[in-house]
């Protein structure tokens, strides 16, 4: 499919306030579940949350493509915001990210297929961490890792090439990106992070049974799609990724990020234009459907022809 002639213009000054209001309406959603008047106000502030900062991690992703805005020092800073919700790190969450895109459907991430050398235990671990939210724990945990002691990201049962953890998780190609990278300014953002997110706690009395509960619900919903946007697809860097149909105001809350192999094609392209990217001829799997069927476990590898 030839691309349409678009013209690419970044929605600056939407992001800016669609962020202002995703964190404006996190913090008040994280004081409501710290302090519910009821199960329901409780049960509707979790629930919104996991939404919510979705949109913010859907910005955040538009930063580590450099896509926020057009203005690198306003895409730098909107990106850091963004991370500390998540809660990471802009650069940290660059590297894994960039390397995702270089890695995309190799044989380092095909978690949604076994093959006959794999540790089949491990191979299943990894998946329903992914669909049970433990996947998100990565993030956060790295980082703090990463703060104390950047040298852990080559610790030799993570990188070596005889490693069977380093090459089946895809450990070794992830934290490749770290050889070479700026470790005083990840440190830098991550406590920025940590900082932004004390303040919050401290400031507007959010509770850690409140903040757990907001963030797990979170966990759960951010990484039933992190890997539905891939899972089946094509073996193919570029291609291997879905248009997935869900419902529009669903996507809209996810700023387009059901439109996953036209973002793995055109990763210069902002959300707000995701859309005319997408082939309407070609076979969209709904959401639910990928989702649900990820819950029967990684299946064999096709035989190629």
């Amino acid at each position: 499919m030839s691309s349409p002639a678009v013209k690419i213009a970044i929605p600056a000054r939407l992001n800016l306030a669609l962020l202002a209001g995703a964190v404006l309406g996190n913090v008040g959603l994280l004081y409501l579940a710290s302090h519910p008047a009821n199960g329901w106000v409780l049960a509707g502030a979790v629930l919104a949350f996991s939404f919510m900062n979705n949109t913010i991690f859907s910005l955040l992703h538009e930063s580590v493509h450099q896509i926020f805005h057009p203005n690198r020092r306003v895409n730098e800073w909107g990106g850091r915001i963004a991370a500390a919700f998540f809660p990471t790190a802009l650069t940290f969450q660059r590297i894994f990210h960039l390397r995702h895109h270089r890695n995309n459907r190799t044989e380092v991430e095909q978690f949604d297929y076994l093959r006959p050398e794999d540790n089949k235990f491990l191979k299943r671990a990894q998946w329903y961490a992914i669909l049970t939210g433990l996947y998100w724990l990565a993030s956060p945990l790295g980082m703090v890792i990463y703060l104390f002691w950047p040298g852990a990201f080559r610790l030799k049962f993570l990188r070596d090439q005889d490693s069977r953890i380093a090459q089946q998780t895809g450990a070794n190609s992830m934290f490749a990106g770290f050889d070479d990278a700026p470790v005083g300014k990840i440190r830098l953002e991550i406590l920025f992070t940590i900082a932004l997110q004390v303040s919050v706690v401290v400031l507007f009395g959010v509770t850690w049974w409140g903040w757990l509960l907001c963030y797990a619900a979170f966990a759960v919903n951010w990484s039933s799609l992190q890997y539905a946007d891939h899972a089946w697809s094509e073996l193919d860097v570029r291609e291997g990724a879905w248009n997935l149909h869900v419902n529009p105001v669903v996507r809209w809350i996810f700023l387009n990020y059901h439109h996953h192999k036209a973002h793995h094609q055109h990763p210069e392209v902002p959300w707000s234009q995701l859309g005319k990217y997408v082939d309407p001829e070609e076979h969209r799997p709904s959401f639910l459907r990928i989702y649900l069927s990820m819950w029967r476990g990684p299946r064999p590898l096709p035989k190629s022809d």
